[in-house]
């Protein structure tokens, strides 16, 4: 029996873990970022809908209008579902002012924020620790009346076990023996406020707490300020915790939060916990709240970062071919992703045979050695080679009597003057007839695109391909004044094609990229 499962045995085993989402409240804390009324309402319902995580913490009280509008609607839509239940809101211990706040917006949970650490009840608040117990007393009792159940934060609670721990039990025992059924606080949620805690801290802690209260129901709130979110919440789990805290993508102030998906797959794999999230639907919050952040996930993400199922060397390519030798429990087709091998220098024949399978091609060895060998050279210069640029190098290399590009860019003039939008007028050859068109646009390269719909639907009646994401950097080991890298993706025929253009204007780069997802869809039909 291994060591998560010794643990797990002694605790009888946990049944389920029940998962916060705190992206619409702690993890806007990010510096800059500020979700609108309406973002926020979509990210809540993909949450609620999709992932099904068990609750969500959409706000602080007393914030904004634009806030409290939010907050409306994300309760308007949990009650149609019938879920307002797992809607919660971080109020203070304000007298009446939050609870107000919150019922008037149609709220049923108030996340109470208490002081966890004396240092902080007596210097933040100025209140001796009888003060601040009778004012969390008075905001309970008032909110039973308005109808909210409580849960209860102890902010710095990690600093509170650390430095002042009969502080924390005053608090604690006060408030249980004050638990009566219509004032009882349905669960004491327990954060790491500074992310000073490590992994051990975190069970000796905790375990205190549980012996001390065992029919509690605790929740763990992390901060990763030293990596150790993920850790922490799993060290808090085989203690006895009931609920962690999560954001998508490890969204929060500082150095942020857990990150839900690694929260997940670690508890999932690792120990051997239940949660109610849909896996699959991890890569679909996490792209829209990057989405709607402006924060971008890391390639190296676990689960959600884009390169994380790419495989780049070629002896796992090979062990994968063989009997998946290079394959973990995490999956990407459990996380609605597909595994992909990456074409570079350190890709070898395997990964070549892979991306060649994947198109549907066929090579004699010495054909893929050929090819092999051209894609290594294009990476030892910082090229970046994608599956859609394969064929292209296969023509080439084996100069065989393949077609001719069927879309050429004859020529093409792009202005811009101050004052006036910018313009394009070029002529392209489509299957060998030639085509003219012109059209202004919000930038040069917009222009351009837009001459070439033009051409598309007057002349040839038919659709164009619409763009559905456009990047620019310069290549890795690039320089300023070298080549610019541009990176579209279209909607094509149901799902997504990605080309590239590399050249040392960035317009330039882009019609490249453009024209050679002309080329692939002319050649698809």
């Amino acid at each position: 029996m291994g060591t998560a499962e010794r643990i797990n045995a002694s605790h009888h085993t946990i049944p389920y873990v029940e998962i916060l989402d705190s992206t619409l409240r702690d993890g806007e804390q990010t510096n800059g970022v500020s979700f609108l009324p309406h973002e926020k309402l979509v990210i809540a319902r993909m949450l609620l809908r999709d992932v099904n995580v068990d609750r969500i913490e959409v706000a602080s009280a007393r914030v904004s209008e634009g806030e409290k509008e939010a907050v409306k609607m994300i309760c308007r839509y949990a009650q149609q579902i019938g879920k307002e239940d797992r809607v919660e809101v971080l109020g203070f211990v304000d007298g009446t002012a939050s609870v107000d706040w919150i019922s008037d917006c149609g709220g049923k949970v108030i996340n109470l924020l208490a002081k966890g650490s004396l240092k902080h009840c007596t210097q933040q608040l100025q209140k001796t620790p009888e003060e601040h117990i009778a004012d969390i007393r008075q905001t309970i009792t008032y909110a039973a009346s308005k109808g909210l159940r409580v849960n209860l934060y102890l902010e710095d609670w990690s600093n509170g076990m650390k430095d002042s721990p009969d502080y924390v039990y005053q608090v604690m025992d006060a408030l249980i023996a004050n638990n009566q059924q219509s004032t009882a606080v349905q669960r004491f949620m327990l954060p790491d406020t500074l992310g000073v805690m490590n992994p051990l801290q975190v069970i000796e802690y905790f375990r205190k707490m549980i012996k001390r209260y065992p029919d509690v129901h605790f929740d763990f709130h992390s901060h990763n300020d030293y990596d150790l979110a993920v850790s922490n919440s799993l060290a808090a789990v085989l203690s006895g915790a009931k609920g962690l805290h999560v954001t998508v993508n490890g969204l929060g102030e500082r150095c942020g939060n857990a990150p839900m998906a690694s929260v997940q797959a670690i508890l999932k794999d690792q120990f051997h916990a239940k949660t109610n999230i849909n896996e699959s639907q991890l890569n679909g919050i996490s792209r829209l709240v990057e989405g709607y952040s402006g924060i971008a996930v890391a390639a190296n993400q676990p689960i959600v970062g884009e390169n994380v199922f790419t495989q780049v060397a070629g002896v796992h390519a090979d062990g994968d071919t063989k009997d998946k030798l290079y394959y973990n429990e995490l999956i990407p087709e459990r996380f609605g992703r597909k595994r992909e091998y990456a074409l570079g220098k350190n890709s070898g024949k395997a990964n070549i045979l892979k991306n060649l399978e994947e198109l549907g091609l066929e090579l004699t060895p010495e054909q893929t050695r050929r090819v092999t060998l051209r894609i290594t050279e294009l990476g030892d210069k910082k090229e970046i080679v994608t599956q859609e640029d394969l064929p292209y190098i296969v023509s080439d290399v084996l100069k065989h009597d393949a077609p001719e590009d069927k879309v050429k860019l004859i020529n093409y003039v792009v202005s811009t003057a101050y004052g006036l939008r910018p313009g394009a007028n070029l002529k392209v050859e489509i299957n060998g007839k030639e085509y003219e068109g012109s059209a202004v646009g919000d930038g040069q390269y917009d222009a351009f695109v837009k001459a070439l719909r033009y051409i598309y639907k007057k002349y040839l009646n038919r659709t164009f391909p619409i763009l559905a994401n456009y990047q620019v950097s310069i290549p890795p080991g690039g320089r300023t004044d070298a080549l610019v890298q541009t990176v579209i993706t279209w909607h094509y025929n149901g799902g997504l094609l990605r080309t590239r253009g590399l050249d040392a204007d960035q317009t330039e780069a882009a019609i490249k990229a453009t024209f050679k997802m002309l080329n692939i869809v002319e050649s698809n039909l």
